[in-house]
């Protein structure tokens, strides 16, 4: 264990306690360094700027999540059932998930532009818009831009997540269900759901971690706006440290690090390596 403590030490611990002690510090680029305590703690708690983007990390994580493990969970159960190009399907299912964000968010930068991007041509041709829809400049548009990135992305990994887990289940149980009598739901929720319970919960894990981190799409799609609306705590963060001061964004980083702990540490809590219910 010892070199995996290590590397553990090495590359979260450090950085982690070197982000927690720059915090305490007064840290901008063209001033002295000062260790000022609780300050940047307290000046977040007054910003409203801080507040807006905490709700909206978290309004981001609660759509975005669950949609993004529903869509996953089934197309995990369609392509753990056999049928022809099965092994093609599932080759395919990885290409979103291979394209660097930086590039999908460009795509779907197009894609919901105003002028010529596909998703208002197809609006238009289906007749479910009156006139194109400003995705990146209004509020509510650039949220649903961004969930629809975001899950265009993602979705493929929480898929293969759950696909490892449905072929770990025994068909014998299906077998015995059906011998039973037991319909297509009764055997989704008596048999599949509750032995997939651990790894769905390392699904919503996984996702809600990346998803507290969010900041590759908004950069590209939306810089942030319009007006701040969509401005991440990775973004804000962000931000601070591209303007010199480092403890300011040091201290929202904390801030983001000790979320993402608490709702990891939620998460396990609720059994994610309990043991399988047969």
């Amino acid at each position: 264990m010892a070199p995996l403590l290590f590397f553990l030490m090495a590359l979260i611990m450090i950085p982690v306690l070197g982000t927690l002690v720059d915090s305490l510090y007064r840290d901008v680029s063209y001033l002295p360094r000062k260790l000022i305590g609780l300050e940047n703690y307290a000046a977040l708690a007054e910003d409203p700027a801080f507040w807006k983007s905490l709700r909206f990390t978290f309004l981001f994580v609660v759509v975005s999540v669950p949609l993004e493990v529903t869509l996953g969970l089934l197309m995990a159960l369609v392509l753990n059932e056999s049928f022809p190009l099965r092994g093609l399907a599932r080759a395919s299912l990885l290409i979103p998930w291979a394209v660097p964000m930086a590039i999908s968010g460009r795509i779907f930068e197009l894609t919901f532009n105003y002028s010529f991007g596909a998703a208002n041509f197809l609006l238009r041709l289906f007749n479910l818009s009156a006139g194109p829809i400003n995705w990146l400049g209004s509020d509510l548009g650039a949220f649903a831009a961004l969930v629809i990135t975001d899950a265009w992305k993602t979705t493929p990994f929480v898929t293969v997540i759950l696909l490892a887990g449905l072929s770990s289940i025994p068909r014998e149980l299906y077998e015995q269900a059906k011998v039973d009598r037991a319909t297509v739901l009764q055997r989704f929720f008596r048999v599949t759901l509750p032995i997939l319970k651990p790894v769905l919960i390392i699904a919503f894990l996984f996702r809600t971690i990346q998803a507290l981190q969010i900041f590759d799409y908004i950069y590209v799609l939306t810089g942030g706006g319009p007006g701040g609306s969509t401005t991440s705590l990775s973004l804000f963060a962000y931000n601070y440290f591209a303007s010199g001061d480092f403890g300011y964004g040091s201290a929202a980083s904390v801030i983001l690090f000790i979320i993402a702990l608490a709702l990891s540490a939620l998460y396990l809590a609720s059994g994610a390596f309990g043991r399988r219910t047969s």
